[in-house]
């Protein structure tokens, strides 16, 4: 099974483009940070991830402000160039900035 599900912030959004299917498609950036539990000990993680709305998703996905954290699903899978790892998104929640999402409640296509 390949699923993903991030709290991030968005931090970079391209423009609108259209795949050669017609439908249209933007490219983000995300970024992650928090503190998880690794073998009893507290581990600080930060993160910054390539991603990519195709379809529906790109409408929520333009209408987010950049800065805005959202709980993020979808599916990892490669880059167009084939170099590294890009973040496929299937759902957005945005989240109000005065909440923590939490990864119990999925997000919301």
């Amino acid at each position: 099974m390949n699923r993903f599900v991030l709290s991030a912030q968005l931090v970079e959004r391209g423009a609108v483009r259209y795949t050669p299917a017609g439908l249209p498609a933007i490219d983000c950036r995300l970024q992650h940070s928090s503190t998880v539990t690794e073998d009893g000990q507290p581990r600080q993680v930060s993160l910054e991830i390539k991603a990519l709305a195709i379809g529906g998703l790109s409408r929520p996905l333009a209408a987010l402000a950049l800065g805005s954290t959202g709980l993020f699903g979808g599916f990892l899978g490669t880059a167009r160039n084939g170099r590294g790892m890009l973040f496929h998104l299937t759902e957005l929640t945005p989240v109000a900035s005065d909440t923590e999402p939490t990864p119990d409640s999925p997000p919301a296509a």
